[in-house]
Formats: C-alpha cells, sequence, structure tokens
C-alpha cells in the first residue's frame, strides 16, 4: 500500500566489492521511480552466502561501498544491517526503516539474478506486504515474477560484471579500471582485498 512520505529505495547486497553495476541500477531505479534516496545496504552476515565462500569483513565492504557512491546524488551508503549485527534479513531491514517513520513509502530492489531466489527469502511475505519489489534487468530481460506476484520492473544496459570476477581479477593482476570506480580500486588496494584466490 503506497504510503505519503518519502520515497525510499532498499539496495541491499554483499558488494564484495560494489561496481558499476551496481550504482548503474541504483541510479537507474531512483530515476525511473521518483525516489528521494536509495540506499546501499551492505549486510551484515550474507545468510544467502554463509559456508558458500568467504566474504569480506563488513566494515571494508562498507567502506567500499562509501567510496563507490561518493557524491553520486540521492544514493548513500547504509550501515543499518551491520548496527543491527547478525545475519542480514530484508524483512528485518523494512520492518525497522518503518519504524524509523512508517510514512515511508519503500523499494526493494533486486537484479534478474537475484530475484530468483526471491521465493526463499526469510519472510518474503512481510517484504511483499510493506513494500514495492523492484527487479532491475536488462532490456529484453526474460525474468518473470512468480504467480500472483506484483512487481515493478527497471530497465538498465547489459553490464557483464560480476563481483567474483572482479575479486579473481585482483588475484591475477588484472586492471579493475572502469569497472568498479576509481575510488574503490584504491580502497581495494589500501586494504589489502582479495589477494588470496578463493
Amino acid at each position: 500500500m503506497p504510503r505519503s512520505g518519502p520515497r525510499l529505495g532498499i539496495f541491499g547486497g554483499t558488494f564484495d566489492p560494489p561496481h558499476v553495476g551496481h550504482l548503474a541500477a541504483a541510479v537507474n531505479a531512483r530515476h525511473d521511480l521518483g525516489l528521494d534516496r536509495v540506499l546501499l545496504v551492505v549486510a551484515n552476515v550474507p545468510w544467502q552466502k554463509v559456508g558458500e565462500r568467504p566474504v569480506s569483513a563488513a566494515g571494508a565492504r562498507l567502506e567500499l561501498v562509501r567510496l563507490a557512491v561518493g557524491d553520486v546524488e540521492g544514493v548513500e551508503a547504509s550501515d543499518l544491517e551491520i548496527r543491527r549485527g547478525g545475519e542480514s534479513y530484508t524483512a528485518d531491514t523494512v520492518a525497522e526503516l518503518l519504524d524509523e517513520d512508517p510514512s515511508r513509502d519503500l523499494f526493494v530492489i533486486v537484479g534478474s539474478d537475484a530475484a530468483e531466489g526471491l521465493p526463499t527469502w526469510e519472510r518474503v511475505e512481510e517484504v511483499r506486504a510493506r513494500a514495492t519489489v523492484v527487479v532491475v534487468d536488462r532490456p529484453g530481460g526474460s525474468w518473470g515474477p512468480p504467480p500472483g506476484w506484483e512487481v515493478r520492473r527497471v530497465e538498465v544496459p547489459r553490464l557483464e560484471i560480476s563481483s567474483t570476477d572482479l575479486r579473481q581479477r585482483v588475484v591475477d593482476g588484472r586492471p579493475l579500471d572502469y569497472l568498479v570506480p576509481a575510488p574503490v580500486v584504491s580502497g581495494i588496494e589500501r586494504l589489502g582485498l582479495y589477494r588470496e584466490p578463493r
């Protein structure tokens, strides 16, 4: 149910590391949906990745997201899930943001790859009831919502960039230029991230 207050996008993720695809999704969602702000919410413990692969420390990932958003208008890094601690669930984030300001109109932004897993999310019905689900996809993308789901779609240019590949590029000594914002390249070097194979 739409609310009368600020229109706020929630774009959660591991961001290990953040890249230009994340920023393209955030700025296009903000523009297409007329959002006041989009929060890049850094997961504290990304429950879907636990045991799948090592994840960089939450504080380091938050620092990279802050470097990535820089002065991008209307896009902000959020440490909400890190401050809350434990495993990160979108349902808890939606609840916390509405507890702070019940008038907020919330939009949960996910990429089409993550959207395929939406039915497996913890308390996903709470998310659907309290926020608009937004799927970011490339033009002509074929992802379709599960039966009975209502989602908004935002198209972005096709950008074949993955955090997995970016981490491997650091291991291999290949450049990250133009795949992640320049401040993030410097931050990865300064923090000594992704030097060992995972």
